[in-house]
């Protein structure tokens, strides 16, 4: 499924269509005064609304992009049942700034942050060989609750994803926004620095990947059921409480990311256990690894 997201960005591409050292002074400082009221970004897949400037609040309905420099927005960003907010983007400098939440409605879409080596940015002039990058930062939450897709790559959470519920359901069918895409429906969180908790649970999809975090608290993959044999991705990871797996299906693996065992701090269980051996790759019988490690201390990411 790596290539398959790939491919995902590059198909836009061609339509042409952690948190320690941050703080809000320097970044706000760069923005103009946002306005009282709340903005409405809405549009379609061809015709977007745009999300640039600064913002007190944002509702998305429709298709709402950030690819015409940065966006900073004061308060939380509510995106709309059906609605898709795009912000991997790298040109003009583009990216988002969250000083507090996003909710992502029943059967909405959040793709957030882009970066060169695994996940290219949508206007990578060169898809074959990235340069460009977009790191997006928020300071609050994200919160799914039956959301179409969620993907986070290359990104700054100040606190908790939670995303529960929702998905394409168990095909690799394209739907909604990832149709226009060229993609089956897809959850995805890759190179991206979680304050808080990571938790992904009850999801029906094609495909799902926790890759290359690093997480202050802890991971809760839980009861996913995904259609492609390849997915529940969860590796590379350096979690630093708990990282707790358990009935997903297909099982925790190594799928064919190339990924290494998971490195956690305190607990790591059931499907994700310190004691489980998997294929590495999957569907193999050669060889296999611990799908978890114990994090020592003198481990620097």
């Amino acid at each position: 499924m790596q290539r398959r997201h790939k491919r995902l960005y590059g198909a836009a591409a061609i339509a042409g269509t952690l948190l320690g050292g941050l703080t809000a002074g320097p970044v706000i400082a760069a923005f103009a005064a946002p306005a009282w009221s709340t903005f409405v970004c809405h549009g379609t897949f061809h015709k977007p609304g745009h999300l640039t400037g600064r913002h007190w609040s944002v509702i998305v309905r429709g298709t709402c992009v950030v690819d015409r420099g940065p966006a900073l927005v004061q308060g939380n960003i509510l995106i709309r049942k059906h609605s898709n907010l795009i912000a991997a983007f790298g040109r003009h400098h583009s990216r988002l700034i969250v000083k507090r939440n996003i909710f992502v409605e029943r059967g909405a879409t959040l793709i957030l942050g882009c970066e060169a080596k695994h996940s290219p940015c949508l206007d990578d002039p060169h898809p074959k060989k990235p340069s460009r990058n977009s790191r997006s930062i928020v300071f609050g939450s994200i919160f799914g609750n039956r959301a179409l897709g969620i993907v986070v790559h290359n990104s700054v959470i100040g606190r908790n994803v939670i995303q529960a519920g929702g998905g394409g359901g168990t095909t690799c069918r394209p739907h909604g926004v990832f149709r226009h895409l060229k993609s089956p429906v897809f959850s995805d969180y890759e190179d991206s620095f979680v304050h808080g908790t990571l938790v992904v649970r009850k999801l029906r999809s094609c495909w799902l990947g926790v890759i290359r975090n690093l997480v202050v608290g802890s991971v809760v993959v839980s009861r996913n059921r995904m259609a492609d044999h390849d997915a529940n991705e969860v590796v590379t990871n350096v979690v630093l409480r708990n990282l707790v797996c358990f009935r997903n299906h297909p099982r925790v693996q190594f799928g064919d990311s190339h990924g290494k065992p998971n490195k956690v701090s305190r607990h790591a269980l059931f499907e994700c256990s310190f004691r489980r051996l998997v294929p590495s790759p999957a569907g193999q019988h050669k060889h296999f690894e611990h799908i978890s490690v114990r994090l020592r201390r003198h481990h620097h990411r």
